[in-house]
């Protein structure tokens, strides 16, 4: 029986521990597994953890020196694990965190198109005028201008909920691959969806047209019907839109430019070893000998640089001894080729050698961390014990240059090598512009020594990036954000100064009378638009920085908040706004006067 499509448990088959073989490791506080519990109705999950750990630290009390620290049991509801958890590594499980970034954007593009229709509405409220006034002559009430308005209204968001639909059935695909999701069309006809829907439509319709029906039905009919009508006061409402719509549109945007450069630093920093043309090959249970053996064949071809074998996975624990404290590491089985295969430098000490027998069973290299968490002066010489070794003496006899072993998102930590222990994966350099060569006489070989496996292959660069997985689509969804928002924001900036150069026609053809010249009449056109948008950038810019310093704060390397990052962006919101107010401006300015100033 397979799991059903969508479920966050996916396998091929299901084996029980008592079919794997006895070299498995299986103790009891490994971290290499996720237990399933069911509890009894109304158990307290707190209570239980509470006991689980208490227990953890008394039956390790003899063998770390802070239990409670290094081994902690953490309870999830299973219905939490696919949004609010990082336990499960499938790739199925997603983060709650995109639904929020997804329904902000959402929200924010949404309000930025209400804004557009109310100072729209409004603006366009002067050739409505004598409308509304034969209206109230005929007979009509605010009530009845009111629901007029408001029917407009919402016959506008009915038109526009049923383009969307069309929409996002034209669009799935595109957002599918965005969100890395199989979403259908189906899934949207769900009960609390369509409700829903029908309290956004509501609020969408209210939004946008309740201010404008107030407006626009409180016309005085004698002043607009004798063409004396004006919109009274300096509209501070409609600026105060222009102002919020593009410090909106702004703050994406800078945010899209943080995102972006730290992504360049998370995956163009230099990790301290070489990363390229290094291909991992997994093969669980493999043992030196057996090693050796494949090594010596794949480098029968002069295209494989090296050869080297690694532990599958990853494994860590404590020691016992170590001057100070006790030191939890990251640690690696390797063999003798692995530091300079992936060119990671010894600073002290030497590599292990197969001159040297011991270092099979009782040597050990170390970082930069682990020596500063083990307070060591003269490391090389030092000896410990690993937790779980049987109390095995091992002695340094190497220190490496710290290097990024994990990704950027986390601190480097204390790293500790030997070769005492299993392996299960070969990492196997290329020369460069070999790959599809190269990748077939791995692949020849390995099905030779291994016919029951299956084969696979991932490049080391490859498995890097893909750790920042979660930064680049968070790239992708602000960038896919800051371009709807400025785009919907420049549709209403043309649509007001379209309506801005059509009430100042006649004051333009004066002008020009005057000898303004065209440039002068783009500017006077376009700088109060223009200071609008300034007014945004100052206000996005302190938000953003605000915003944009709290999320850096979850990486331990992260770029440095600089000027030339909101002077670009700054620039960049300018060129936007100024480019689509002078269309229309140069356009006006251009238009020959005499017709402008016939009818007076």
């Amino acid at each position: 029986m397979l799991p059903e499509q969508g479920s966050l448990l996916q396998f091929d088959f299901v084996a029980s521990f008592s079919s794997l073989d006895a070299s498995r490791e299986q103790i009891w506080w490994s971290a290499n597994y996720h237990t399933f519990v069911l509890l009894q109705s109304g158990a307290s999950v707190s209570l239980i953890a509470d006991k689980t750990n208490a227990l953890v630290k008394k039956e390790l009390a003899s063998e770390l020196t802070n239990p409670h620290d290094y081994v902690r049991y953490q309870f999830m509801p299973l219905t939490d694990i696919y949004l609010r958890s990082e336990m499960n590594e499938s790739e199925t499980v997603s983060s709650i965190s995109y639904i929020y970034g997804f329904g902000a954007i959402a929200g924010l593009i949404l309000l930025i198109a209400c804004i557009n229709f109310v100072n729209l509405t409004i603006a366009r409220s002067v050739k409505r005028a004598k409308e509304i006034g034969i209206r109230k002559v005929m007979g009509s009430d605010r009530k009845q201008l009111i629901v007029q308005f408001l029917g407009e209204s919402f016959f506008l968001c009915t038109v526009a909920f049923a383009l969307a639909i069309v929409l996002v059935q034209l669009l799935l695909p595109l957002f599918n691959e965005l969100a890395n999701k199989a979403l259908a069309i189906s899934y949207l006809f769900d009960a609390k969806l369509i409700a829903g829907y029908i309290a956004l439509y509501i609020i969408t319709g209210l939004l946008a047209g309740f201010y404008p029906a107030l407006v626009l039905s409180g016309y005085n009919p004698v002043q607009t019907l004798y063409s004396r009508f004006q919109i009274a006061g300096k509209n501070y409402l409609q600026k105060s839109l222009v102002v919020l719509q593009f410090t909106l549109a702004s703050f994406l945007i800078i945010a899209a430019y943080t995102i972006y450069a730290q992504f360049n630093l998370l995956t163009k920093t230099n990790l301290g070893y070489d990363d390229n043309n290094l291909v991992i090959v997994n093969k669980n249970g493999l043992k030196p000998t057996d090693a050796a053996v494949f090594k010596n064949e794949l480098l029968k071809n002069p295209n494989i640089a090296g050869v080297s074998v690694k532990n599958a996975g990853e494994w860590g624990t404590g020691t016992k001894n170590a001057v100070g404290s006790t030191v939890y590491f990251a640690g690696e089985t390797v063999d003798e080729n692995y530091l300079p295969l992936l060119k990671i430098p010894l600073i002290a000490g030497r590599n292990f050698s197969t001159a040297f027998p011991a270092d099979s069973t009782q040597s050990i290299i170390v970082n930069e961390s682990f020596v500063k968490a083990a307070k060591w002066k003269n490391p090389v010489g030092e000896t410990l014990q690993i937790l779980g070794s049987s109390n095995e003496t091992y002695h340094v006899i190497g220190v490496v240059k710290d290097y990024h072993f994990a990704s950027l998102t986390k601190k480097i930590t204390p790293q500790l090598f030997n070769m005492n222990g299993s392996y299960g994966s070969y990492y196997i350099r290329i020369k460069p512009n070999t790959a599809a060569s190269s990748l077939k006489w791995i692949q020849k070989i390995y099905q030779q020594f291994y016919p029951m496996n299956p084969y696979a292959y991932v490049f080391k660069n490859d498995k890097n990036r893909k750790q920042y997985a979660d930064v680049e689509k968070w790239k992708q969804i602000i960038l896919f954000g800051a371009i709807l928002t400025i785009f919907i924001s420049c549709i209403g900036l043309f649509g007001l100064s379209v309506l801005s150069a059509e009430k100042r026609t006649k004051e333009i053809g004066i002008r020009k009378v005057l000898g303004a010249s065209v440039q002068q009449i783009v500017t006077t056109l376009s700088t109060d638009f223009i200071k609008l948008v300034a007014i945004a950038l100052i206000i996005a810019t302190p938000l953003v920085y605000i915003a944009a310093n709290k999320w850096l704060q979850n990486y331990p390397y992260r770029i440095e908040m600089s000027w030339w990052l909101f002077a670009s962006a700054g620039i960049l919101v300018m060129l936007i706004a100024l480019f689509t107010i002078s269309f229309q401006s140069i356009k006006a300015a251009v238009a020959n006067p005499i017709k402008s100033l016939r009818t007076e």
